[in-house]
């Protein structure tokens, strides 16, 4: 946050004192400093209730492995404690890449409490209900657009939307995207998804 602060500020500075060209080496200084200034801008509602400072916020988020990252993130905890119940911590921390659906604390609110228990106790439902929420590759906003992708789990699932309005298998929808963590991309979400093998029983 404060390096996109500071990119902004160097920004407004060139442009509104304009001055002879500069030396070689300063040229060079400014365009080696350029291409660090972070890309990824974070969108959503939510995004509001992440941390501003510490391991938890976004930019603590992006130094560690995913799993790690969301532990620090109070908006994530249900979804860690499910994480950890499937032992997929070290799994989701050692991959390279990828892209996680994660549900927001609300997000398992949702779920009757009876049946959230169920599944936190039935390691092996537990695991495809996650592994679904993981896909292999980074997926950028724009390709949240139309797309399909195959996830952990097996089976795929589908994004539609535009600008800052996305939504997963429609019906979950993004309410904070783009986050970045040191292996993975990270969308939180407000529902629950379901695998078409996994889903319980009504």
């Amino acid at each position: 946050m404060s390096i996109t602060a500071a990119a902004g500020g160097l920004s407004a500075c060139g442009t509104s004192a304009p001055s002879p060209a500069p030396n070689a080496a300063a040229a060079s200084a400014t365009a080696d400093a350029a291409p660090t200034a972070p890309a990824a801008t974070q969108f959503g509602s939510a995004c509001s209730a992440v941390p501003t400072s510490g391991p938890g916020s976004f930019s603590g988020m992006a130094t560690d492995p995913v799993a790690t990252a969301a532990s620090h993130n109070p908006v994530l905890s249900t979804l860690v404690t499910a994480v950890k119940k499937a032992n997929l911590v070290d799994t989701l921390n050692s991959a390279q890449n990828v892209t996680v659906f994660a549900p927001a604390n609300a997000a398992f609110d949702k779920i009757p409490p009876a049946t959230l228990n169920k599944v936190l106790a039935d390691k092996t439902t537990l695991t495809k209900i996650l592994t679904y929420h993981v896909v292999g590759q980074k997926i950028t906003p724009a390709e949240l657009a139309s797309g399909e992708f195959k996830t952990l789990e097996g089976a795929s699932l589908k994004t539609s939307g535009s600008g800052q309005d996305f939504t997963i298998n429609g019906v979950s929808h993004v309410i904070c995207g783009n986050v970045q963590t040191a292996n993975a991309t990270v969308y939180i979400i407000d529902s629950v998804l379901m695998p078409p093998a996994a889903t319980p029983a009504s």
